[in-house]
Formats: C-alpha cells, structure tokens, sequence
C-alpha cells in the first residue's frame, strides 16, 4: 500500500498525563483511505487531524452502515519500544465487522502497516506514566450520498489516535452493575457479534437506567427470553462460581472480544477450569445470594479488566467478595497488562512490537 503523508504545520500542545481522560483528545495525524466499486480500497494518506466532509445524505447518517475497532498501543520508560496487543485480531475481527455490515473487506496486514507509520508519526503523544496509553480507533463508514436502504458503495476508512488515562475515573476498584430486564441490546441472527455503532446506540437506554439507579454498568441478558447472560455494557464479563470460571458462549449476540480471548486462553493455560456456556440469571443470582460467586469481572481493550463488586436485579442487590477484587481479576490484570507493557514474558506471542 503507497501512504501519501501531509505533515501537520500546526501541531497541538500536549496534555499532561496527569489531565488525561478517556477519549477526549487527539493527537496531529489521522490515516484515511477510501473505497470505489472501481478502485477498491485506495488514496491511502497520513494527513494532519481534523472534520471530515461529508454531504448531509451519506448513508452512514442514515442508515447506520459503519464499524469501529478499539486497540491500544503501550510505550515504556525503560527502553521506549512501542508495543501492540494482538493488533492482527481487531483487523480479523473488523473484516467479519464488514461481512456482517456489507462492507467490502481491507488487508489487514497493508493496514496493520499503515497504522505502525501512523504511530511512529505521532510517537510523541504516546504516554508513558502508569495506568496511561494510546487509544487507537479505526473506523469505516458509508458514504454513498444518497437516501435508500442497500448498502453504499463508497466507504472512508479512517484510524484516530487519543493518549488516554485510565478508563474509569476510580481505577480498578468494582464496579456496581444493574441487570437489565426490560430492554434489549442484541439478538441472534443481529449486529450483536459486529463492533458497530447500533449495538452500542441500543444500550444508552439501559445504562442511562442503571446511572440513575447509582449503578456504572448495565448486566445485559439475551433478547429473546431475557433468561441468559450476555454481556456487561462494552464489555464481556466472567464470574467465578464454587471454583470455576464461567463466560457466556459466544451465540451470535455476543461481541467476540479479544480481551475475552486472552483472558480465557491464559487461564487455561494457568490450569483453572473454565466453561463457555449459557449462563442463566437465575443461576448466577442464586450464586450471589448464596456466596458461591466468588468474583465477577468484566473485560475489554479500554478497562482491560473490571472486577464487580455488586449485582443488582429488579432491586437483588448482591454484594460480590466483600466488594473487593479478587485473587484471579488481580492476577489477570496484573498478567495481560504486564504483557501489554513489556514488563512480563510474553509465552504467547501476543506482543507486537512498532519498528
């Protein structure tokens, strides 16, 4: 892939790691790359952060034909290697975003590559204290300009980058999480298994609900039956029950997330017993009132992951390890950040490091 690049002449004064918040700044450059039926995906460029312009009928306003992928790149104080986690699984898991969304599908070693530029280009914004990283969102939207429902035939890919601190203000303490019943998120045979921006736009309702009720996050249950466990908010979510470790299977409405993966991949190797199943609610709150759930977390690339303290269904508020993290969240945590942050071996291959 040929990357044109237009230096940023205005370049932006950075944030002090300590002023970080999640999402909410941005460094000088942003990749861009288009889509014609006749050209594919081409124009690739390097070019200074700012609005893209779009006619107020792209079918991404109206229609809602995008997807979006979440990654984070590390840079440590000791030697400034800059590293990836796994980046080659959001790339895999935002081509089946595309299959799912009708969108034509990329390379993703080109853009794996055009990334790494990306970054080195921006190198400077990447942060280095504790707790602190560099947020990468890759996205494609539709931008055919016209008003009917089929799918576009131009797209815009673009990747952002944002240094960010931690993703929740409190750090890693437990969270408190409300069971949603009344609303849905996905269901089978939906968008539930693709990073779009629908799935994310049909939980606002439902965590609006569980911040009014002093609630973090909402605990999702399946769209048809509202019986089985699904996810927590963004994120997937794991409990510890009498011993073994327990995750919903992926069934089509669940985001496959590469967390999830990883974390499910180093227990096993770690030799705890892990079981991917439909997990009823009425299994896991009798659980929690009998204090069989020893711990619960939820997972994902922004929290990497978050221990809860409480459930809560229609007002069953249940108290998870005296509200405190437990032995496996702290060591899985302590584990795939150390990773993440070349501080511990890597027996996996999960590092990726930018040269």
């Amino acid at each position: 892939m040929e990357i044109r690049f237009i230096a940023n002449t205005a370049p932006k004064a950075k944030v002090p790691a300590n002023e970080l918040r999640f999402g909410t700044t941005f460094t000088d450059h942003m990749f861009v790359m288009k889509y014609s039926p006749e050209n594919g995906w081409h124009d690739a460029e390097i070019r200074p952060y700012g609005p893209l312009s779009l006619d107020p009928s792209a079918m991404v306003f109206h229609y809602a034909q995008e997807i979006f992928e979440g990654l984070k790149a590390y840079r440590t104080s000791e030697n400034g290697e800059i590293y990836l986690f796994r980046p080659e699984k959001n790339f895999e898991r935002m081509n089946q975003s595309c299959d799912r969304m009708c969108i034509p599908r990329f390379d993703g070693d080109e853009v794996l590559d055009a990334l790494e530029k990306l970054i080195k280009i921006d190198a400077d914004w990447i942060p280095t204290a504790p707790g602190t990283s560099l947020y990468i969102r890759p996205f494609i939207i539709a931008t055919d300009s016209h008003v009917g429902v089929h799918p576009s035939g131009h797209y815009l890919f673009v990747i952002i980058l944002s240094p960010v601190g931690s993703y929740f203000k409190e750090g890693l303490k437990p969270v408190k999480i409300y069971v949603e019943t009344e609303y849905t998120r996905a269901a089978r045979g939906g968008t539930g298994m693709a990073k779009c921006g629908g799935n994310y736009a049909a939980s606002l309702i439902g965590q609006q609900k569980a911040e009014k009720l002093n609630y973090s996050q909402v605990l999702w249950l399946d769209g048809q039956e509202h019986k089985y466990v699904e996810e927590v908010g963004a994120m997937n979510v794991f409990f510890k029950i009498d011993g073994t470790i327990v995750t919903p299977a992926l069934d089509g409405s669940i985001l496959p997330g590469i967390t999830r993966r990883s974390v499910l991949e180093f227990l096993r190797y770690k030799g705890y017993k892990v079981e991917e199943r439909a997990l009823p609610i009425d299994e896991l709150m009798q659980a929690a009132n009998s204090g069989r759930l020893e711990e619960a977390w939820g997972t994902g690339t922004a929290a990497v992951i978050s221990p809860i303290g409480e459930l809560n269904r229609d007002g069953n508020a249940c108290v998870i390890n005296n509200n405190a993290i437990g032995p496996v969240s702290q060591m899985l945590y302590d584990e795939l950040t150390g990773i993440q942050w070349g501080l511990k071996d890597d027996p996996f291959g999960w590092r990726h490091t930018v040269k």
